[in-house]
């Protein structure tokens, strides 16, 4: 029995979010610069997404760039952008034929206009796709998130003040970027890093943890396959007992 057949598809995660790392220490143990680990994780992007798709999971977040990406030499960081404009326009067609609907969350306006003009056109033709949401975490960082909703809620509010009760959890969510897109289920990371790295920090307040050793550019369908299977060994509570979830 193959690793997918072991899959319960009565009880996927209907939402799996993965920080994808290790791209540069990939590149780096094969003598490379690490523009070239990069490079090669479009290839885990794409299998890892096919994998998704196939087995019916509903919405795919990757965490593609940071706000502190920024931060990385000058180089490293225009290969990226370069990188993601052709990645776009070269997985477009291939997106449309796998019914995969592609969606944003963060500062897309911060990026170079011609990522961000690329992307839009990619979010528009693949808009009425019914099957996976593939969500790209560009630009973002959970800290920023958060702040930019509360400078939204001051913004709507300024003239008029809202009651203070009326301040709940639901109505904060309603200024996140991930507003129409239901909470993580499943977070992975890879590189065996054990950290969250900013990446939906209010989202994954009951999200199951996954880590794993491989270096991203080496993950695959199948990692993703034994990261489900590992999930769906798990119990998950939200605040209850055993007894009350059973």
């Amino acid at each position: 029995m193959d690793l997918k057949e072991k899959i319960d598809k009565n009880s996927l995660p209907i939402h799996v979010a993965v920080i994808m790392d290790g791209n540069g220490r990939w590149a780096q143990k094969k003598g490379n610069q690490r523009i070239f680990g990069h490079k090669n994780g479009v290839k885990a992007v794409r299998d890892t997404v096919e994998g998704a798709a196939e087995l019916g999971i509903k919405y795919l977040t990757l965490y593609a760039f940071s706000t502190e990406n920024w931060n990385r030499p000058k180089k490293e960081v225009e290969a990226l952008m370069s990188l993601l404009i052709s990645t776009i326009n070269s997985e477009t067609d291939t997106l449309i034929k796998n019914n995969v609907r592609l969606l944003t969350i963060g500062d897309i306006d911060g990026l170079p206009s011609g990522v961000g003009k690329n992307l839009k056109e990619l979010i528009s033709k693949t808009s009425n796709n019914t099957g996976l949401s593939l969500i790209l975490a560009l630009n973002y960082s959970s800290r920023w998130e958060i702040v930019n909703a509360v400078k939204d809620i001051i913004t709507d509010f300024q003239d008029n003040p809202i009651e203070i009760n009326k301040i709940t959890n639901e109505f904060f969510e309603r200024y996140l970027h991930t507003k129409d897109i239901p909470d993580p289920d499943l977070l992975v990371r890879t590189s065996g890093e054990y950290r969250i790295s900013n990446f939906l920090v209010w989202q994954i307040a009951y999200t199951e943890l996954y880590f794993t050793e491989v270096l991203w550019p080496d993950f695959r369908r199948n990692d993703l396959y034994e990261a489900i299977i590992n999930y769906q060994q798990r119990e998950r509570r939200f605040g209850k007992t055993s007894e009350q979830v059973n």
